[in-house]
């Protein structure tokens, strides 16, 4: 994800999967199924995406809940409009984009752009 850390983004990925909002100790958890770290780092990756409004939290018994801003899906396409505002040569990006993506991808485009209102 764009302006993501690895570490930061693993995070948002437990937040992104997750059905509630969930405590520094269940990301901790969910996290070292796969690796090992600290609580701290944990707490502290999760206020340096809350500073960058990647999460709220709010406080429930002295201690914080955390949720995503957005889904994953939004923010991917957030990601995306941040690459193509980025360059010069959007039509050359878009077409390249156009070239790689499968005949499924590519019917829901196609049904995208039927349905977007043409802007004046």
């Amino acid at each position: 994800m764009l302006g993501l850390g690895e570490l930061e983004a693993s995070v948002m990925d437990v937040l992104w999967d997750a059905a509630e909002p969930l405590r520094v100790r269940q990301v901790l958890d969910e996290l070292n199924r796969h690796r090992d770290l600290a609580y701290t780092t944990v707490m502290t990756v999760l206020d340096n995406l809350h500073r960058k409004g990647w999460v709220v939290r709010d406080l429930e018994n002295r201690a914080y809940r955390y949720r995503a801003v957005t889904t994953r899906a939004e923010a991917t396409a957030q990601s995306l409009r941040e690459v193509l505002d980025s360059v010069d040569d959007r039509e050359s990006v878009l077409l390249h984009f156009v070239s790689a993506v499968t005949e499924e991808e590519s019917d829901v485009l196609r049904r995208a752009l039927r349905r977007k209102p043409k802007k004046r």
